[in-house]
């Protein structure tokens, strides 16, 4: 992306969706390259590359593949097709994983020279061996599966996502006489074992501590496959072993539900959690030293061309290196930071529910922690006054053992206590589906009434009611929040949260959840925009607005703060705005479509993305109003499929206080970043931004931070 990306049969500016996500990978990949972070953080953000690209061909790529075998080729928004789309994806994508592998090389060093050892088996000590081949002997021969390839044994399937050793031998026949025949066979490398198998003097003999890198001090690693190859003789026994070689198989993971088909929505996407294990294959990775041959051998058998193949200079599948933030060496790491609770929830001796009615109240978390949302799920349970209990559930995580999240709990113990609650329960949450399931099924064992979702959308809304009786009657507290119920990730994800119990918002809560559970058609809310209801027509009416101001007052400002911004409606109505004067600031994480600082089309709006500690998550929608400032907060980015085919929830702020503080604590924060912002240029790529001479450092999060 050299040329500023006009669609060519129009003036219209868009980027590539799939290249601007690209882009944002980019940045992750820099912050593992960035000297500012810890070194074992650095490792993180180079793990998480890997995690983001796996999941970017299992739905991107698969889908474009699937556009090119329907034989679709009409040029998207941005003039690609999907073959051409998937031809520059190639192109960038043969640099970043160069990169991604140099930038481990380099970090290697300096994890050695920490105490932290990545050691080939070649390169293993006698003592360091005798620690590898005892743990193969007791934890991973037992696991092995070795499956032929011959006239007699099919290609054998692999899972997604799997690491594969290919290993290749010479079978003997029976009859001495003839020569040695060259075979095939696969072993997937466990995925239930570690992949790092910690080999060190201070490593259990009975393995206890292989691969959980506990303790202080030097800690030496080898990878598993690698003892795998080493001890493979163990697999075939009395075979010429000619040699072994990793590979990967990622594979198309956006199975569509056939909705006409689908009588049981839960036991439909339990298949197909299922199924997804063998879709399609989009991507092949192999070592690099891999001969063509062995290649082939894979690229027929699988389906590909050359264009589906990676080849990979060093270690497959870095997103392992995770495990090394298991290390008790907390000098590498991120200094630990103790989430504060805000000081009107600070009382003991205060019912949260008269807390809240007292005045709306906000969470920013990471930085603000997450308990208050538990406890008031968990108070209305136990609270005699409470008569129902309504909650949306699209991401809340995992169990930890036979233990149930607090939120869960809280609900189970409403059931018991005689409490109407209903959950509605999204499973078709991509790669949270099976957490989901099980969720769904332990509430409504309990009693819970819980809904699986709507038919040909996916409900993605946060949103929680509580229902009390009180002196003067009826009264509705509500949650709203950009970000999911889930207290693990409230810990690394920016995300805003609101208790009200104002009484137009409790209205349309109502409204809302007789939507999700009933038979609803209400489309006349008070203060929410719902998607797919009236989300699209309220944020480009706002827009409009903004623009009619700046008409009269010369000072329409606009400031979005989301993850994503595609949506070619949304884009060029700030193109309008910007064309009429309104300044614009758009602060996106991830994917932006939009050219920003174009003449004559955007050359008012601005456009950063931060990547930083935690995931920018908090999705706000500010309008200056010539002084009447509206602000919004909401599940909902601007994209066709957030707009259009999800339940989305965007609400106000009221209190003019807590608009203040969202307007100078998060959005002012964000636009003042000169450390982990980078600005996007008209064509698609991004540069630091810079301190300007004499300007001091300022770090958005690390400024959150220090205010609690």
């Amino acid at each position: 992306m050299t040329d500023v990306p006009y669609h060519p049969s129009s003036n219209f500016c868009y980027i590539n969706r799939e290249l601007s996500w690209l882009e944002f990978n980019r940045r992750v990949l820099e912050e593992a390259q960035s000297e500012s972070h810890p070194l074992l953080e650095r490792v993180k953000f180079l793990s998480i590359f890997v995690t983001n690209l796996d999941e970017f061909f299992m739905i991107r790529v698969s889908g474009l593949r699937k556009q090119i075998e329907s034989g679709v080729a009409s040029e998207a928004f941005d003039g690609l097709s999907p073959e051409n789309t998937l031809h520059e994806i190639t192109k960038v994508l043969s640099q970043q994983i160069v990169e991604h592998s140099q930038t481990w090389a380099n970090l290697m060093p300096l994890l050695h020279k920490n105490g932290i050892s990545i050691l080939n088996y070649a390169d293993l000590t006698e003592s360091q061996r005798k620690v590898a081949v005892n743990y193969f002997k007791r934890e991973v021969f037992p696991v092995l599966t070795p499956l032929a390839f011959d006239p007699g044994h099919p290609f054998p399937r692999i899972s997604n996502p799997s690491l594969i050793l290919a290993v290749f031998f010479n079978d003997k026949p029976s009859t001495s006489a003839a020569p040695p025949q060259e075979r095939f066979a696969r072993i997937k490398v466990p995925p239930s074992l570690p992949r790092l198998i910690r080999v060190d003097a201070g490593t259990s003999t009975h393995g206890e501590m292989i691969g959980h890198g506990e303790g202080e001090g030097n800690a030496c690693f080898v990878w598993l496959e690698q003892v795998i190859s080493a001890n493979i003789h163990a697999l075939f026994p009395g075979v010429q072993i000619l040699s072994t070689h990793v590979f990967r198989v990622t594979r198309d993971t956006d199975v569509e539900i056939q909705w006409d088909e689908a009588s049981d929505l839960l036991s439909t996407v339990q298949s197909q959690v299922r199924d997804r294990r063998f879709g399609s294959v989009v991507r092949l990775e192999v070592g690099s030293d891999m001969p063509d041959a062995i290649r082939r051998t894979l690229t027929d058998q699988l389906n590909l061309n050359e264009l589906d193949v990676y080849p990979i200079q060093g270690t497959l599948n870095l997103s392992s290196v995770m495990e090394l933030l298991k290390l008790n060496m907390p000098r590498l790491k991120d200094a630990p930071f103790l989430p504060k609770l805000p000081g009107r929830l600070n009382r003991s001796d205060v019912d949260i529910f008269d807390i809240i009615r007292d005045g709306d109240v906000l969470l920013h978390h990471p930085y603000d922690t997450f308990s208050p949302v538990e406890d008031f799920i968990q108070s209305a349970a136990n609270d005699p006054h409470v008569l129902a209990i309504k909650l949306t559930m699209y991401r809340a995580g995992r169990s930890h053992g036979d233990q149930l999240l607090p939120i869960v709990q809280a609900l189970i113990d409403a059931v018991d206590n005689g409490k109407q609650v209903a959950v509605m329960v999204e499973l078709k949450a991509r790669f949270d589906e099976e957490n989901n399931i099980g969720w769904a099924r332990a509430l409504e064992d309990a009693g819970v009434h819980v809904v699986y979702g709507l038919r040909h959308i996916k409900v993605h809304a946060k949103v929680a009611m509580v229902v009390r009786k009180e002196n003067d009657g009826i009264r509705r507290y509500v949650h709203l929040s950009t970000g999911n119920y889930n207290a693990s990730t409230a810990k690394i994800y920016t995300d805003l949260g609101l208790f009200t119990c104002n009484d137009d918002i409790g209205e349309d809560v109502t409204h809302l959840f007789n939507y999700l559970t009933g038979y609803s058609r209400h489309r006349d809310f008070n203060h929410l925009f719902v998607a797919p209801i009236n989300l699209r027509q309220s944020m480009l009416g706002l827009i409009q607005q903004e623009i009619v101001q700046h008409h009269k007052t010369g000072n329409g400002h606009i400031i979005f703060k989301l993850n994503s911004l595609v949506d070619p409606e949304v884009i060029n109505t700030l193109y309008t705005a910007s064309c009429e004067g309104v300044k614009v600031d758009l602060i996106v994480r991830g994917i932006c479509c939009l050219c920003p600082g174009v003449p004559g089309l955007s050359e008012n709006i601005r456009v950063i993305s931060i990547v930083g500690r935690f995931l920018e998550h908090s999705r706000v929608y500010y309008f200056y109003n010539n002084g009447q400032e509206k602000v919004y907060l909401g599940s909902a980015d601007m994209m066709q499929r957030n707009i259009n085919r999800r339940v989305e929830v965007v609400f106000p702020l009221l209190d003019p206080a807590i608009r203040a503080e969202v307007r100078d604590h998060v959005l002012q924060f964000g636009l003042k970043d000169n450390v982990k912002a980078r600005q996007l240029n008209a064509n698609g790529l991004y540069t630091r931004v810079q301190a300007a001479p004499n300007e001091p450092n300022f770090d958005s999060q690390r400024e959150q931070m220090r205010l609690r």
